[in-house]
């Protein structure tokens, strides 16, 4: 299959070129050259597939996300989580990191896309969260309260199938009595954690919004800290002394807030994304241009914060962080991509097949994202 670009991005931060033929072969790219004689299809645009570096397949953007939860089954949760691989793919997305679920649902999930069974972007799966008895997340959680403990459950989650680990260091907003300031984890438990995972070849997050489990998560070694918005300098150095990545997830308080007035959420939940978003913006801006590394992740599944929209996420990295179109498209790309560690995320010979066609330049419409003309994951087109 030969794709005429008008622009073609490659998920690297060097420049787009114009009129480029994409060359498919049995999935794969085959040559990225410039355009000439028959092609089979012809796009304005020509980008990789988007990569989701946060998302919670089981959650569907419900107002009440912890309450839905509850009333569904674990055959309930496998059905949204499924139908939730299928929307994310069509919108673009054709690779994304599950960080926390129940029954080893996005496990199962992950299983089934790669054997052909059902459809859905390739995924990295986390399993159960770790977290302090009674901390955040605790619902789809493996409580540890010990090193120790710690250690056991990295080797738990790993015999269950999980790709990765995810740590739970502070508070967070959609678990009622979990203040997002306030660290939970300790250092020494969340150290015996990353080193048991590394050990094993996998790599580890931590849901971190305030600054002292921020700062105690990157201390202990992770190499990714979600959500991180009231990091301070302190957080910066580290991060660019320990090369971690920063996921911001900056539509999940935005969703929330947007939906304040009516939307049916606890008011625990409003209350808590609006004190984080007092601090947001600026301390994303300074971490970016400070030279931290930020892979997209939209912790898609929060309330209102649809699997389908994830192209939203890199229009904030925009907006909030400051990025121009490109850095923001290469964040949600090849950056994510490095991150969640199941391919390049880019367009090049060698590299998986994954991209989308769209009808404009983003360079000079950015919400083209937002509504790709075609979808192809492998050299196949699932849109």
């Amino acid at each position: 299959m030969i794709v005429r670009a008008g622009i073609f991005y490659d998920g690297t931060l060097d420049a787009p070129r114009a009129n480029v033929d994409l060359i498919v072969e049995n999935g794969v790219v085959r040559e990225v050259r410039d355009s000439g004689g028959a092609c089979d299809r012809e796009a304005a645009c020509v980008v990789p597939g988007l990569v989701n570096a946060h998302a919670h397949l089981e959650m569907s953007g419900e107002a009440d996300t912890v309450g839905s939860l509850a009333l569904l089954t674990p055959g309930q949760r496998l059905l949204r989580a499924v139908e939730n691989a299928a929307k994310a793919l069509r919108a673009g997305v054709t690779a994304m990191r599950d960080l926390g679920g129940s029954n080893n649902i996005a496990i199962e999930v992950r299983d089934a896309i790669n054997e052909g069974r059902i459809p859905g972007p390739r995924i990295a799966a986390a399993g159960r969260v770790l977290c302090m008895t009674g901390g955040h997340g605790w619902f789809v959680g493996r409580e540890i309260d010990s090193p120790m403990e710690a250690r056991k459950a990295v080797r738990e989650e790993r015999r269950a199938g999980a790709d990765c680990i995810k740590l739970i260091a502070t508070g967070g907003v959609l678990t009622k009595g979990a203040v997002p300031g306030l660290a939970q984890l300790t250092e020494d438990e969340m150290r015996e954690a990353c080193t048991e995972a590394h050990r094993h070849g996998m790599r580890v997050a931590a849901h971190a919004i305030g600054t002292e489990g921020i700062n105690n998560a990157l201390r202990a070694g992770v190499d990714s800290i979600e959500h991180g918005m009231l990091l301070n300098d302190e957080s910066i150095a580290l991060f660019k002394e320990r090369g971690a990545y920063l996921v911001p997830t900056i539509t999940a308080p935005c969703c929330i807030l947007e939906h304040a007035e009516g939307g049916g959420q606890p008011e625990f939940v409003v209350r808590k994304a609006r004190e984080i978003n007092e601090h947001m913006q600026a301390n994303l801006r300074r971490a970016f241009a400070a030279g931290v590394k930020f892979a997209g992740g939209s912790d898609a599944g929060t309330p209102f914060n649809f699997h389908d929209r994830y192209a939203d996420e890199v229009l904030m990295l925009q907006r909030v962080a400051g990025m121009t179109p490109h850095q923001a498209l290469h964040a949600s790309t090849a950056v994510a991509a490095e991150l969640i560690g199941l391919h390049r995320g880019i367009l090049e010979s060698g590299e998986p097949a994954d991209f989308l066609c769209l009808d404009a330049d983003i360079g000079r419409d950015p919400g083209a994202l937002t509504r790709p003309v075609a979808v192809f994951k492998a050299g196949t087109q699932v849109r």
